[in-house]
Parts: C-alpha cells; structure tokens; sequence
C-alpha cells in the first residue's frame, strides 16, 4: 500500500529522465558534448585560480588573469556544506549535461505542483509544460549553466511556500529552506531576486485573504516560520553571500564615485546599462507566436522564401542554400536575440481559460507576477516606470537584462494553466460553465492569432535596424524587401502552427466535457500535444548541431603563436592586451595570460571607468599608430598611455599568427616615486591620468592625506623593488632604498581583503592613479608581502557551517518526528 502511494512519482522521476536523454540522443549516442559558449567563457576566465588549485591544494579567492585583478566569488563557488552538495548533485544527475538541466526543470515543477496539491499525472504534464519553454533551452545553448539550475529551484520554493500557507507549515518551511538554500549556491542572484518578487506578491494576496477570512493570526505565524526559513537558507550561504555584497558595492553594480550623467546614475547599474536588452512591447507576443519577431537574430530560411528566390535568380541555387542559412530575420528592439520567449500556445489557451475556473486567490497573485513580469522585461520602452523603480526598488538596479523577468512569466502561467487543469479533472464543473469558459478562451487566444494571419501584414513595417547595411548596397533594396516578407511569413506560418494547436487542445477538453474520452486520455492528449508543440520549436535554438567532440569542451582554447611566444617569457607578472579580439568581452586572454581585459558582468566600478574613460581611447591612439607602420611612431604612443603603462602592458597582441608587439614603457610590477599629485574627487584623479608622469608621480585622492601624514620624500638613485613571488592571492616583493620612499604597485587596489606586511608587521597601504595600490615603504632592505584575506568571506563560512548544521538537524527531526507519528497512529488503531 506504501508503495502503491509513491508509484507514480518513482513513474514521473524515470520518465522525466528517459524524456531528458531523449531529447539530446543521437549526439549523446556519437560521444559529443554540448558546447555552450559561456561555459567556455567561464572555463577561460577562471583557469588561474584553477590551475592553481591543481598545483598547491589551496584555493585563491583573488585572481589577477581579468580586467587587471578581482575576486572570485562570482566565478568559482566555494564548496557547500555536505548535505547540500550531495542533495544539489543528486537533483542534477551527478551533473551529466546537459541531460540534468531539463531534468531539473522538470522535477522542480513537479514537486512544486504537489506541494499546490495537483494530481500526480497532471503534474507530469505541468512539468512538461514548464521545463519546454523555449528560453529555457535557449539559455542551456548559450551556457548560462547557473541560470538553469537557479530556474529548476524556483518553483521548489513557491510550492513549499504554498505548502507552509495550507496546512503543513513545517514541512512547506523546511521545503523552503532547503531549495532556497541550493538555489543560492548555485549563484544567479538576478533569479533568486525574481523568487522573491513572486513571494512577495503571493504573500500580499494570501494577507489580505487572510485579512477577509479573519485568519490573520494564523498568516502571521506562517510567515514567521517562513522568514526564519529563509534566514537559515541565507545563513547556509553567508559564505559566498558576505563577499558578494561587500565587493559588489566596489563593482559596476554599486554606485560610483564619478559623476558624468546624473539622471542616468542609479546607486547600481546605470539606466541605460541596466535596459539594454529591453523586450520591445510587441515582441510579448512571442509569449503565443515563437517567430513574432523573426526568431533570433540570424537564422535559416526555407527553400520557398523570398530571399532564396532572390538570391537563387541572381547568383544560383547552390549559393542561395548557403545564403539563406544565417540572414537577418529578427526585427524587434533588442541589439541581438539569440531566440523569443515561447511558452506555448497551449499554455495560453489554459492560462485564459484559469479565469473562468481557478480559485480567485490563486488567479490574482499568479496573473498580477504575469503582468509585473511583462512591465519589467519592457524596460526603456516604459522609461518613466523603469526609471522609477531601478531609482527606488531596493536592489533592482543591481541586475542587467531586464527581458529576464520574463522566467516570472514562463513559471506563473504553466502554473496556472496547470491549475486550471487540475481544476477540470479534479472537481465536478458544471458543464455549460465550462463549455463557456472554453468557448471565451478559444475566441480570445485564437482570435489573437487570427488576427494577425490575416492582417499583420497592414499592422507591421517588418523593418530592422540591421537592414541599413544591406540599403547601401548594389539590390540591397531588393534584399530588403525580401526579408520583409519573409519576416511577415514566418509571423504567419507559426501563428497559423500555434492555431492548429490551439484547436487540437480545445477539441481534447470539449470531448473530454461532452465525456467522450476518458480523464487518462484527455491527459496524454494534452501532453502529447504540448511536447510536440514545445519540442519542435526548441529544436530551432538547442540542436544537434550544438554538439562538439569532447576535447573541444575540456580545452576549449588553443595557444596561438603570439599566445606561445608570450607564455615562454617566465617573468613573474606582467599583463597582456589583445587587440586581435573585442578585449572586454574575451576570455580566451584570460585562459593564457594576466589580460587587460576579460569577460564578466560584475568587474571593478573604477577600472571599468579606466576603460571607458583611458584605455579606450589608448586603444584608439595604437590603432592608429599602426597605421603609420612606423616603429618609432607606435613607441612614441605607447610611452604616452598612462593606463596602460601603469597595468604593466608588456605585451599586446595584434595578429595571433605573428610574435607580439612588446612595450618597453610598461612600468613593472613596482616602482618608486618622487612627486604626489594631489586631487579632491574621482573626476579630478581619473581625469590627472592622462596628464601625469606616470613613471615619477603618483596621482592620490586627497582622502589618503592621513596615510602620507609626516612623509617627506628625499631623492634616493639607488633604490630598487622587485618581485620576488607571485601567487594569485599573495605577492611578496624585496626593496631597498636608503631613505623612506613611496612605492606604486601594478596590482588592483581592493581594500576588502587584500592587506600588507612589511617583515612580517601588518601596515597600511592606498589607492593610487585611480585603480591601484601604494604605500610608504621605510628605509633599508624589507620584505613587501601583499596577501588577500577577505575577512567576511571567513566569517560568512562559519556561519554557514552553523546554519547548514542547523537545515540538518531540522530535516532529522521532522523526519524522525513524522515516523513516529505514523508508528503511534498505527498503534492506536
């Protein structure tokens, strides 16, 4: 009888990893791997602190292979207490990509659909339903791997929360807890900000019901339980969670010292920064139509589409097929797509036809999280709201990419598409109720649909930014025109595809009303139909076509020829600028060298201004000293970039394939000086740098005036500071000068953790030219050690020990609690 209870969720885990492998088997089954260019990204970014783990057994918590220097609590997580790290391996399959990925959305939907005390095989299709929505698998292409698994924990956590608000308040909290706390060691705050959105709007919905039915009290109690379940869940990841916070008000997402564009400053992010990629308001309909907008930015046209027909008349069938494999097809707002948010057509059909069933305390909080999603994946094309909220929603302009508020979106409308389902199967509706609310549902969703096969055509330009370059061009009107209608038609064959779907579905449900098929029919026709549906639109973005050989995913990098001849210079530290990439937005230096530049969302506020307001413009200036091929000329401007020269840019890379360009004016890892120039702001000490002596001055805020207090600098020729050795969180460097002198070092200045102990006695140190550190260094011969000690990431790792021993101790107890429960309800019967 026991195991009867538990057979259809052991049914729903090994058919939800049946339905995982399925998707990925025949590259599976070929040996490849799924490559997913942010892994790949991650891989390179992080491979200092990697290699250096592999060689002493320690782990560094600063590394210096990115934009100069920064920690590494946003790139390498540190280890979780035991429970955690076992249950979060488990829940991903012993972490097999990307088959763990779909198998966590679906068995994070599905617990969470139990918990909302939906039937066992509705719940199966309501994963399916969930784990399929197309930017899920988007994202899983693209390697947002913290992202996916942040996804699967989310509808873990709503479901214990509903759990707790109706009838099993510790085991709904400890729920809670537990996914909570996994969903932050995975570390996608941005999705765990979006949890808390929908928690809160469930919570003031459930209050106010609360409120009505004179049950406050009751509330109350839950949400204590509740609050107390999330601070153990926070508790258990102080470890990771202190030193974020404390670094993140030092980078790009805290507020800078600068002041240049006052209205578009936010105490974070800056406005537009933040609203980059804004979902265009009519782009939400892809929420029905997956191609609305063209579908990614690139993609493949078929045979009989206007643009193969062009370029078949003009340069023959053979280029036309190669043509049409990568052409402009999206129009809407954003800079680039890699493809829409579909949740299903399906899924629309339900989530109207909920209003007419659904409880109305489950409608309004799970359509209100619908439409706070819309209103903020719209971003600058609402400026006056966005503004609003990224100048006072607390820790809203922390996040970038405002369209990702759409996963609220893809969770709370298979939710209560699911819902209504359950509703249908579930209680005894009256028919002609039903038929009706079936009726209005079909109207609206496939009148929307109908409406624009029939005059999309009228409402739209179909124009695209990138259709400029081709306008120029000889029959780049011609071209033009032709991706117009393409675009139009494919906006038309997927709402005509959606339809078909649409009225499949209903036909199910009316069969199943007039009873002319049985519940267990109606439910595999639904599900069927929404996989079909699903599956056949995620194939266009997550294929076999993604898949690579093995090695490419383990090495994804390959030292080029400039790469090789750098790496055989065995000088201690010096950095490297790539030109032959976009620097900013590059991994593969990172992967080799100490670079200048890299790839992350969250680098130094200060030296991402160095890079907007100096090295940008130095970049410029070598650029164009190239031009001159004249060696004495690229010299010359190389010796007049501060920025550079202070960052220790030995080498920069022009050409992969040739020996790099070497700077002679890079400045070393240390060096004395004899003048300060004092400023008062960071405007005045970032705008000093480009007109300083960077080799005999050092430019320092006023605000440090009481750490050179009584120095008095007296010239010394025969002083000397050198490295001596480098890891990446300790630098230990030999001086002697015979008087007191003021040292600059090439290293990035981040006075939360980095510290400094001349012959061993801990001393002071300062920020100097904007982004690195300095200090007075005594007279004689000393030993300089720079060491990284970030006191909060120590103290957040005890408290976290204590609050995953705490989760322990909970889950022992509730389970011991409810065995003996059960033992003593026997007994007594």
């Amino acid at each position: 009888m026991k195991f009867k209870a538990y057979t259809p969720h052991i049914i729903a885990i090994v058919f939800f990893i049946l339905l995982s492998v399925s998707y990925f088997i025949k590259p599976l089954t070929e040996g490849k791997k799924l490559y997913m260019p942010d892994t790949a990204v991650n891989i390179g970014a992080k491979n200092e602190v990697v290699t250096y783990r592999e060689n002493t057994g320690e782990q560094s918590l600063w590394t210096n292979s990115m934009f100069g220097g920064m920690p590494t609590y946003l790139i390498i997580n540190p280890k979780p207490a035991e429970l955690l790290r076992q249950s979060h391996k488990i829940l991903n399959l012993n972490h097999i990509r990307p088959i763990n990925f779909i198998f966590l959305y679906l068995i994070g939907f599905y617990i969470a659909l139990i918990c909302f005390s939906v039937n066992p095989w509705i719940s199966i299709l309501g994963s399916i339903a969930y784990a399929f929505s197309s930017y899920f698998f988007i994202i899983i292409e693209a390697g947002h791997a913290t992202k996916v698994m942040a996804l699967g924990y989310l509808p873990t956590i709503i479901g214990g929360i509903h759990l707790a608000f109706h009838g099993k308040r510790i085991l709904g909290s400890i729920i809670v807890t537990f996914f909570l706390a996994l969903q932050i060691i995975v570390n996608h705050l941005q999705i765990t900000y979006y949890t808390l959105i929908i928690t809160l709007v469930y919570g003031t919905v459930f209050l106010i019901y609360s409120i009505k039915t004179h049950s406050l009290k009751d509330f109350l109690i839950t949400s204590a339980f509740l609050l107390m379940a999330a601070l153990i869940a926070v508790g258990s990841n102080l470890g990771v969670l202190m030193p974020v916070m404390e670094y993140s008000k030092y980078s790009t997402r805290g507020k800078s010292e600068l002041v240049v564009d006052a209205k578009n400053q936010t105490s974070g992010l800056d406005k537009d920064y933040a609203t980059e990629w804004s979902y265009g308001i009519p782009e939400s309909f892809t929420l029905l139509i997956p191609n609305f907008m063209g579908g990614p930015s690139a993609s493949s046209l078929p045979e009989k589409s206007e643009t193969f027909k062009l370029y078949e008349k003009y340069q023959g069938a053979k280029a036309a097929k190669e043509a049409i494999k990568r052409q402009p097809t999206y129009w809407g707002k954003q800079r680039f797509t890699s493809g829409p948010v579909y949740v299903g057509a399906i899924v629309c059909l339900l989530f109207v036809f909920a209003f007419y069933v659904v409880e109305r305390k489950h409608l309004w909080w799970l359509v209100s999280v619908t439409i706070i999603s819309l209103i903020l994946s719209w971003g600058k094309y609402i400026p006056a709201v966005t503004s609003f909220l990224l100048d006072h929603l607390p820790g809203y302009n922390k996040f970038r990419a405002v369209s990702m508020s759409l996963v609220i979106a893809e969770f709370s409308m298979p939710l209560l598409a699911i819902l209504a389902l359950s509703k249908l199967f579930k209680d005894n509706l009256h028919q002609e109720k039903v038929l009706k609310a079936l009726k209005y549902s079909l109207g609206i969703t496939g009148g929307i649909l109908l409406f624009f096969i029939l005059f999309a055509k009228g409402l739209f330009s179909f124009d695209a930014p990138s259709d400029q370059q081709y306008l120029s061009q000889n029959g780049g009107t011609l071209l033009v025109d032709a991706l117009k209608a393409d675009r139009l038609m494919l906006l038309k064959r997927d709402a005509a595809r959606a339809l078909i779907f649409i009225l499949l579905a209903s036909g199910i449900v009316f069969l199943y009303i007039k009873k002319k098929i049985k519940t267990s029919y109606a439910l595999v026709g639904i599900a069927l139909l929404i996989l079909f549906d699903m599956w056949g639109i995620n194939k266009r973005y997550l294929n076999n076509d993604n898949f690579v050989a093995k090695q490419k995913i383990s090495k994804p990098y390959e030292a080029s020829p400039a790469d090789k001849s750098i790496l055989s210079d065995k000088t201690l530290n010096y950095r490297v600028l790539n030109l032959a990439v976009d620097p900013f937005n590059d991994a593969s230096t990172s992967y080799f060298h100490k670079s200048i530049g890299g790839y992350h969302g969250a680098k130094m506020q200060r030296y991402q201004e160095l890079i907007t307001f100096n090295i940008s413009k130095e970049m410029q200036k070598i650029y164009g000293s190239f031009r001159s091929q004249d060696f004495k000329v690229i010299s010359s401007t190389l010796e007049s970039c501060n920025a550079l020269n202070i960052l220790n840019t030995k080498y920069i890379i022009y050409n992969p394939q040739a020996k790099p360009l070497i700077n002679s004016s890079a400045l070393g890892n240390a060096w004395f000086v004899d003048k300060i120039k004092w400023v008062k702001n960071a405007n005045e000490e970032i705008e000093a740098l480009n007109s300083f002596n960077s080799k005999k001055e050092a430019v320092i805020d006023e605000k440090f005036n009481e750490q050179l207090n009584g120095f008095n600098h007296i010239e010394d020729s025969t002083r000397t500071i050198e490295l001596v050795h480098y890891s990446p969180n300790k630098l230990i460097y030999n001086s002697n000068c015979s008087t007191e002198q003021l040292a600059v070092f090439s290293e990035i200045y981040y006075p939360k953790g980095w510290k400094v102990r001349i012959d061993g006695v801990e001393k002071d140190h300062f920020r100097a030219n904007y982004v690195l550190r300095a200090m007075k260094v005594p007279s004689g011969k000393h030993e300089i050690e720079f060491f990284f000690e970030p006191e909060t990431y120590y103290t957040g790792q005890r408290i976290a020990t204590a609050s995953s021993a705490l989760l322990l101790f909970l889950i022992i107890g509730f389970v011991v609690n409810e065995f003996y429960r059960k033992r003593k309800l026997k007994d007594s019967i």
